[in-house]
């Protein structure tokens, strides 16, 4: 790396090469109360504190942020902790690309915001957290050798942190990689069911952003699903079930594309017989956006909503399961609006799945009531009732829903766990004092 080289636009690749040249195999990034600054743990990163120093987007007093290069395969692991007076930071682990740091960097900390917000409003005693893993084009993320050992050796990564941050599945993470987690660590969830685990959350999360979707209908006087047209984007873990409990309540067409092809072919096989159509598209190809549709379901990678895309979008409502789908959740989300188009966020509407994962860690009850009555139209905190809560106090004071959203959960985020509030950013400086980043 030339002295002119910003640390910030190296790829993930390219700064674990840094940090071999340095010695360094861990390091943390903690926000220091006192100083109202974020510390780095060796000087020779100071570009990225500065850099989050300065953040006025992303950064929003994260607690902590520590990182890891993988024993094997040239992998960053990051475990992102946002907010932890409500109790543990809990989110999902991604397994994804990432063009530079920056990128790495912002991706963990807007995500795990968001984790904060979505536990809050959906009241439960969890703080915010994301996990992130940088794929490494060098090496096959089909093999299963490969993912095994990266997935242990995350696992490993997490007992190390000592229980500030607790880790889920999210895009690009599978079941069985959550098993190879849960054999180094007694801090994660969404297991198998075979070792006591709840398993893949997503046909949960699918079922609470089509609760969203039709509570945005019934705000708008539009009747039920039945014989609407959406509009999907991907066709993934989360959307394929979501396909089904669409068509369940007689929806009239779907319209989906995804940039998979064997998996398209898949769920048109699994609904065969339905009014579905796909396609397959180009990575950047965002043209089914731009359907005529009553919904809009963005259930892909986020920041899709901006201003190439808003302008074109034909939607009355856009509702789906994808995290951080504005790419900036203020002039964004006043755009939609401007545009009369009624958006559900999407950190109200695709709870279900850190919902599952919460009540795994308590045991199980047939029919759990503390599960469905998320899914209740009658339960203060339920998908349905606080998207009709958001959407009206957004047309009583004019606030864009994104933005009364946003208010309504940093108010509940505010609430302390009444045993273990603050407890993450204690164990976070513990790991400080004890010199974590020198123990790996």
């Amino acid at each position: 790396m030339s002295n002119n080289t910003s640390l910030l636009e190296l790829n993930p690749q390219q700064f674990i090469q840094f940090l071999k040249q340095i010695n360094l195999n861990r390091f943390s990034l903690v926000y220091n109360k006192e100083n109202d600054v974020v510390d780095v743990s060796d000087t020779r990163l100071e570009e990225l504190a500065d850099f989050i120093n300065q953040d006025k987007r992303d950064f929003m007093q994260h607690e902590g942020m520590l990182f890891q290069v993988s024993e094997e395969y040239d992998t960053l692991f990051g475990a992102f902790i946002h907010k932890t007076n409500r109790g543990q930071a809990s989110g999902g682990l991604r397994y994804w690309p990432y063009e530079s740091m920056e990128d790495f960097l912002r991706d963990g900390m807007r995500l795990s915001k968001g984790m904060t917000r979505k536990n809050a409003l959906a009241s439960l005693w969890w703080g915010g957290g994301k996990g992130l893993m940088a794929y490494n084009p060098e090496h096959n993320k089909a093999d299963k050798t490969i993912r095994e050992k990266l997935y242990k050796d995350y696992g490993r990564f997490i007992t190390s942190i000592n229980g500030c941050y607790i880790t889920a599945e999210d895009v690009g993470t599978c079941e069985e990689d959550m098993g190879n987690i849960f054999t180094q660590t007694r801090f994660t969830t969404c297991i198998p069911a075979s070792v006591g685990g709840s398993g893949n959350p997503s046909s949960a999360t699918a079922l609470g952003v089509v609760h969203g979707m039709e509570a945005a209908l019934k705000y708008l006087d539009m009747g039920t699903l039945e014989g609407k047209t959406v509009a999907v984007q991907g066709m993934g873990h989360v959307a394929e079930p979501m396909i089904g409990y669409m068509f369940e309540r007689k929806v009239g067409k779907i319209i989906a594309a995804d940039i998979n092809q064997s998996l398209i072919d898949s769920v048109k096989a699994k609904y065969k017989g339905e009014n579905l159509e796909a396609r397959l598209v180009d990575i950047k190809d965002s043209s089914i956006l731009f359907e005529e549709c009553d919904i809009l379901a963005p259930c892909a990678t986020g920041a899709i909503l901006n201003s190439e895309t808003i302008p074109q979008i034909k939607a009355k409502i856009i509702c789906g399961a994808s995290n951080n789908q504005l790419k900036d959740s203020m002039i964004d989300g006043q755009a939609i609006a401007d545009r009369s188009i009624t958006y559900v966020p999407d950190f109200l509407v695709n709870r279900m799945g850190i919902v599952n994962c919460a009540d795994e860690q308590s045991g199980y009850i047939d029919n759990d009531p503390y599960f469905y009555r998320h899914l209740e139209q009658d339960f203060e905190f339920s998908v349905f009732q606080t998207a009709l809560r958001v959407l009206e106090e957004s047309k009583r004071t004019g606030l864009t829903p994104a933005v009364v959203a946003i208010k309504q959960a940093d108010e509940l985020a505010k609430e302390n766990n009444p045993i273990y509030g603050h407890r993450g950013e204690k164990i976070i400086q513990s790991l400080v004092n004890n010199n974590w980043q020198q123990n790996g």
